[in-house]
């Protein structure tokens, strides 16, 4: 039987991934066929709403999919879910009761206090039942650390057993310590190793975003396995001014 993406989560798997910020369902069946371990769907910053989730989920077709949703809100995580993605990136969190809110919502009685509706996730209706049996441990929950608030509760957040992963947001944490798109500054690079120690002290798995596999690798070394690597638009535009620049260079 197909291991579920978050059992392959859990067994410290190297994922790969890539982020899709363009609500465009071709896009998302090219980057599909091309062997990433997953799509990192963001609904957050793209310019798209839940109906377009669901086409973008259709046109993953069988590579799985993460959407990060607006924020930690109960609607949207229930939409995406019953939509079909393998989980959600959560962003913007800033307790530990936004934590458990976020597992509450995301996963159904006993565990949490999720909507039973149907979608597309239950094959509309056809598979309800299965889904509903494996739901729970199937969902992935992914928790964002990227404000100076959440730094004085991630260990207790790592702890929670429903939060699979941790995905630091370099940049916006930067901005939240005063440091703004300063990457190598200390004062960030000291919180990045407070987030890795809290998550490693509750084996929780890590993440990471780049815009290339360079900024990425360290990370790997470091031990994150929940890795996202490129942006479509960027991906678009690099090709597109290299093959420029070549052609007019002749």
């Amino acid at each position: 039987m197909k291991k579920s993406f978050r059992n392959r989560l859990l067994a410290n798997e190297s994922l790969i991934g890539t982020l899709v910020a363009t609500p465009s369902p071709e896009i998302v069946e090219s980057l599909a066929s091309l062997g990433f371990d997953w799509l990192f769907i963001d609904a957050e910053h793209g310019a798209f709403g839940p109906d377009q989730v669901v086409s973008l989920l259709q046109a993953a077709h069988t590579c799985p999919c993460l959407v990060r949703i607006p924020g930690p809100d109960e609607a949207w995580i229930k939409k995406v879910l019953d939509a079909g993605a393998d989980g959600i990136i959560v962003p913007q969190i800033n307790s530990l009761e936004e934590a458990k809110a976020v597992v509450s919502y995301a996963k159904y009685p006993p565990m949490g206090k999720r909507g039973v509706g149907l979608g597309r996730a239950h094959g509309y209706g056809k598979d309800f039942a299965t889904y509903l049996e494996h739901a729970n441990q199937n969902t992935v929950i992914v928790l964002q650390a990227e404000t100076k608030a959440v730094l004085e509760c991630i260990e207790n957040i790592a702890a929670l057993d429903a939060v699979d992963a941790i995905l630091i947001g370099p940049y916006d944490l930067s901005a939240s310590l005063g440091h703004m798109g300063e990457i190598t500054h200390p004062t960030l690079q000291s919180a990045i190793q407070d987030v890795i120690k809290a998550c490693n002290n509750q084996s929780t798995q890590l993440g990471i975003f780049g815009v290339s596999a360079e900024n990425v690798a360290p990370y790997k070394a470091m031990g994150f396995t929940l890795l996202t690597v490129g942006v479509d638009s960027i991906f678009l535009q690099s090709a597109a001014t290299s093959e420029l620049e070549a052609l007019r260079n002749v």
